[in-house]
């Protein structure tokens, strides 16, 4: 008999609505429910893709033994957190600072009025070793309810506490957190085989955006050489699906080889804007060619037929962790024929298996199709993919999460947009516009208020500060990109709103929600750069292109609230890294007056040559229009096309040849 789940618009909340546990989704009347029997509320958080969520449902959740347990002692709450990703931060927060660790399957257990007492991820149905097991950990939780209510209670208040927004003393921004930035990721760097620090490895593509930027700047060859390894050894590894294009999630071993094997929209478009990023700063077109794989899988897997990108894909297919991806030595035989042999060899596939399973160490008969000798120059293997692709097209597909999230599309929309203007592919361009297009037409009430999630023509009712920051910026980027004024209006749009997010004393709380204890406001990014970056990002150049003091003021004050802990571990601020470089130098505009053939070869001149905080506009009355100061500047067809270069407001007499405004762009100010 199906739970209250079974309503929810949620792929993740309606997969548990069959389980014999009595779920309740997040909501007031869970809690007053709990409050009403006198009972903790059992806090589960997850998320459709994740694999070792599903394996606690199945051991736990599915059980009716366990179910029991549960429905006795507690009112259960399940939660999804990329729909209530405020809840899953702040519980998140909670996890970590009670047991040093986080992660999903997320379990917390809470007082009728939402205070933490004890958190945890994982657990099994039984107890193995040293890990409590389900049918031992709820008769302990239920006895320590019982008997220590009021110690536990009390403990629930420190941890919040613990957990509540910091309030630091600000500091003068200063180039040395951008050195020691640098100094501290040069430290962790795996010269070995690319990326930060041991396993697990997760791509980070924000610190490698950064670190571009850094050698842009500085021409520090560390830099760029940081960049291209990690680039490298992701696409050579088996986090790369080099069938489908894309990437998994993380690769749970030190050689990207052996990945988590979700694929998540947020990685797709992180990784594009790097890997799209680097191809614009070396011409290595390797770069474009990964780019291209990424934004192939999407256009293919993760598109809805009106444009708008779904969430993720599963690690799972038929109950089994990467059974959709790997291939035995037989398959490749059977289907590459004479080709086989040599494909398996460029390919480190083995006649016994490649690799062992993560959970269990033992070995396992199928491959990981990685490339043992380096991602290569040309592409030999694409007759080869392509027959593979299509076989793997007839297997049992794994869940797709086809809800589509506002700040997940935001970044997809300026990933997009931003590698159409590196690559010259208008095609992808038109991906972005799609998206974007969706997102404004399907997320939004009719007073233009955005919402956060939508589902098979369902929507919530609420947003959050990454769907405004995130969506902003993937706004801003398409803008530059077309000169199209809609976008830009929308972008503007989207910052005005932003601002109702921002806390006393600057900076942007997740939600204007008041339904979890604690609202937390942060800055240092995680697997996505922070919210709280991108929103500072958007609002400084939105200022910039407006004239609205309101907008800097905003992200002022937002880089003085994290300025303590960005002196002190910049390497975790990468993202907001980038806000404080342009305050510092003074950002940087670019206006082009004029059409024409070289009024847009001025326009993609100026694009290609990013610095922190730039902002880049075609003096055409649309965009007047939203930024009035730019009618000062000739307009028309028949205006001749000229490009001004300013910082700080500040602006050079203007030329007019693309060469001289690449001097311009590429001189020292």
């Amino acid at each position: 008999m199906a739970n209250r789940l079974a309503s929810e618009p949620s792929p993740y909340l309606r997969q548990h609505a069959e389980n014999p546990v009595d779920w309740w989704p997040w909501g007031e009347e869970a809690f007053a429910e709990a409050a009403r029997r006198d009972v903790p509320g059992f806090l589960s958080v997850g998320y459709a893709t994740c694999h070792w969520c599903h394996v606690m449902a199945h051991e736990s959740f599915e059980d009716e033994a366990v179910a029991a347990l549960l429905n006795e002692a507690f009112v259960c709450v399940k939660v999804d957190r990329e729909e209530r990703p405020d809840v899953d931060d702040a519980y998140m927060a909670v996890c970590q600072a009670m047991t040093g660790r986080g992660g999903w399957p997320l379990t917390v257990l809470l007082t009728p009025d939402k205070r933490p007492w004890f958190a945890g991820t994982y657990f099994p149905k039984a107890s193995r070793g040293h890990h409590l097991g389900m049918l031992d950990l709820v008769p302990r939780l239920q006895t320590a309810w019982t008997e220590k209510r009021e110690q536990l209670v009390h403990q629930a208040g420190h941890v919040l506490e613990h957990v509540a927004p910091p309030t630091t003393q600000g500091q003068a921004p200063s180039w040395q957190w951008s050195q020691a930035a640098f100094d501290a990721l040069s430290a962790r760097f795996d010269a070995e085989h690319g990326g930060f620090g041991g396993a697990p490895k997760f791509p980070s593509p924000h610190t490698l955006l950064w670190l571009l930027s850094h050698h842009d700047r500085t021409g520090d060859a560390r830099a760029l050489d940081m960049v291209r390894r990690t680039l490298d050894a992701m696409a050579a590894g088996g986090v790369h699906d080099h069938v489908g294009g894309g990437f998994h999630r993380y690769s749970t071993d030190e050689r990207w080889f052996l990945p988590h094997f979700e694929k998540m929209l947020y990685d797709q478009a992180t990784l594009l804007r790097a890997y799209a990023a680097a191809y614009a700063a070396t011409g290595d077109a390797r770069y474009a060619r990964v780019a291209s794989g990424i934004v192939a899988y999407l256009e293919r897997d993760l598109r809805h037929p009106e444009g708008g990108l779904y969430s993720a894909e599963d690690a799972d297919a038929e109950g089994e962790e990467g059974k959709f991806t790997v291939w035995s030595a037989q398959e490749l035989r059977d289907l590459l024929g004479e080709k086989a042999e040599a494909f398996m060899e460029a390919h480190g596939a083995r006649p016994d298996g490649n690799f062992h399973d993560e959970a269990t160490g033992q070995p396992m008969p199928d491959n990981i199709l990685h490339l043992p000798d380096g991602y290569p120059g040309d592409d030999p293997w694409r007759a080869q993919r392509e027959v593979l692709l299509r076989a793997r097209d007839e297997r049992v597909r794994p869940l797709l999460d086809d809800k589509v999230l506002t700040d997940w599309n935001g970044l997809a929309v300026g990933a997009l947009a931003d590698a159409a203007v590196a690559t010259g592919d208008a095609s992808w361009l038109h991906l972005a516009e799609q998206a974007a297009g969706f997102v404004l037409d399907r997320l939004r009430t009719p007073d233009g208020a955005l919402l956060h999630r939508w589902h098979d023509g369902r929507v919530d009712d609420r947003a959050f500060l990454d769907d405004h920051a995130f969506l902003g910026d993937g706004l801003l980027r398409l803008f530059e990109a077309t000169q199209d004024a809609r976008w830009l209006e929308a972008a503007v749009r989207v910052a005005e709103d932003l601002l109702g997010f921002e806390a006393d004393g600057g900076g942007f709380r997740i939600s204007r929600d008041d339904d979890v204890p604690v609202s937390r406001v942060e800055a240092y990014d995680g697997a996505l750069p922070s919210g709280n970056a991108v929103a500072a990002n958007l609002l400084w150049r939105v200022g910039r292109i407006t004239g609205d003091d309101r907008f800097e003021a905003a992200a002022e004050r937002t880089v003085q609230r994290f300025s303590a802990q960005a002196a002190t571990h910049p390497a975790a601020f990468t993202a907001l890294l980038e806000t404080v470089e342009a305050m510092l130098g003074g950002g940087r505009e670019v206006v082009v007056a004029g059409a024409g053939p070289e009024a847009e070869a001025m326009l993609h001149a100026a694009r290609a040559h990013r610095v922190a905080g730039q902002v880049v506009l075609h003096a055409t009355p649309e965009v007047a229009a939203i930024a009035p100061w730019v009618a000062e500047y000739p307009a028309g067809p028949d205006a001749p096309a000229r490009a001004y270069v300013c910082r700080d407001r500040a602006c050079r007499a203007p030329v007019d040849s693309t060469e001289a405004l690449r001097s311009a762009l590429t001189g020292k100010d």
